[in-house]
């Protein structure tokens, strides 16, 4: 009994904390792509929830003040695995990896109070995405110690974002909208793991490829047709357009490690690393006009993005789990995340944070289980830039964020 508990019952306490430990995170990290149940063994199955209400506020170099800009938001996730036998097992996991939600309003240099139509008032982003993960599980060695697992991909994302201002220096990106409509893409990932289940032990590591869409990207940029531009007509800038263009998601490295400290504690440790510096979302029209007005400023420029970052990202988190009675656990943490660079997009104006948490497992049968979990995340202090135009927005300081979780899951062994 005690060592079912620790590889499941434990760990289970821990996970709870484990379904917000990314939300809020580095570029557009959200679920932080889950990979500790590729590894395990037996039956396993779960779905989860949860809630995000972060609290992102920050002042212009004007003096202007930037209300709350963070939208609160679901997330999903479920997953089932199986052993076949001793030797393989097989199974299928779903989250919601990358996302964005803000919202600027009031009287801002992303508001444009002075527009007769509401939605010509605000800035906005949304940004949402499905993946769903093929498993296959190979055991090996005399004890079944060792394992290796993969398996592929599909991937969905869709975005829309907003962007009006008041402020002269934007002009050109005043009323831009675009679209990305649904995309299915395909990639893959890859992993090994050694486990020593009488100590609780386990450490994994897991690789995800990056995910290359065809993504049809619906733009408008009024400011082309705006009658006192006075652009050159030889330049024939178009002020809508529909085209496919690629946009890469960002492959990462996931480290998940546990043992057991004791008869009832056990510790746990996560690392994560994604290179959103190599991340970047080139709306073509947005794109292609971008650098033809930055030539009439006699500036050269390569490529104008609407979304960028400029350094990779690591996530440090340590839990520790502990059994107060045969059927409850309760878990605490402390995590890192180092954001991807500042400054950053006002479309997540914060770098980085550091977290602490809370959770709790009740086993309602020795295979059914209820997790919960709390977690309060310190947002970094960032300086806000629209890379589309260059322009420093203002700076987000002393922000910070509350995520709620539950799970309900079924082991066996």
């Amino acid at each position: 009994m005690q060592r079912t508990f620790l590889l499941s019952q434990l760990t289970c306490a821990l996970a709870a904390l484990s379904l917000t430990s990314i939300a809020g995170a580095a570029g557009l990290d959200r679920s932080g792509q889950p990979s500790e149940d590729f590894s395990s063994s037996g039956t396993i199955a779960y779905m989860s929830a949860y809630h995000i209400s972060p609290d992102i506020s920050g002042v212009e170099s004007n003096g202007d003040k930037i209300g709350d800009l963070g939208e609160e938001y679901e997330g999903y996730g479920y997953g089932v695995k199986t052993d076949i036998n001793d030797k393989f097992s097989v199974g299928v996991f779903y989250d919601q990896p990358f996302g964005a939600a803000v919202l600027f309003e009031g009287d801002n240099s992303l508001t444009n109070i002075n527009a007769v139509d509401d939605d010509r008032k605000r800035t906005s982003a949304n940004v949402k995405s499905d993946n769903f993960t093929g498993l296959l599980g190979v055991n090996l060695g005399a004890n079944n110690n060792f394992k290796i697992y993969g398996g592929p991909v599909l991937q969905k994302i869709e975005a829309n974002v907003k962007i009006n201002s008041k402020n002269s220096q934007l002009a050109s990106v005043n009323g831009y909208d675009l679209n990305i409509a649904k995309n299915d893409a395909y990639g893959y990932m890859i992993g090994a793991a050694y486990v020593k289940p009488e100590i609780g032990l386990k450490a994994a590591i897991t690789y995800r490829s990056e995910i290359e869409h065809d993504a049809n990207y619906a733009e408008s940029m009024p400011f082309i047709n705006g009658v006192n531009t006075q652009l050159p007509p030889a330049l024939q800038l178009d002020a809508t357009q529909t085209r496919e263009s690629e946009l890469t998601t960002p492959k990462s490295v996931n480290i998940d490690f546990q043992t057991g400290l004791n008869k009832t504690t056990l510790l746990t440790a996560k690392a994560r690393w994604v290179p959103w510096s190599d991340f970047k979302i080139t709306p073509p029209l947005l794109n292609e006009n971008g650098i033809a007005l930055n030539a009439l400023q006699s500036k050269t420029v390569d490529q104008v993005n609407l979304l960028q970052y400029s350094d990779d990202s690591y996530m440090l988190e340590v839990g520790l789990g502990k059994r107060l009675t045969p059927k409850l656990a309760v878990s605490g943490s402390v995590g890192w995340d180092s954001g991807a660079g500042n400054p950053v997009s006002p479309l997540g104006p914060t770098e980085g944070y550091y977290s602490v948490g809370l959770g709790a497992k009740y086993n309602l049968t020795p295979e059914w289980a209820v997790s919960a979990g709390a977690k309060y995340l310190m947002l970094g202090d960032a300086e806000g830039l629209l890379a589309a135009s260059g322009t420093q927005i203002g700076k987000f300081e002393d922000n910070d964020a509350y995520l709620f979780g539950m799970k309900l899951s079924y082991a066996s062994k």
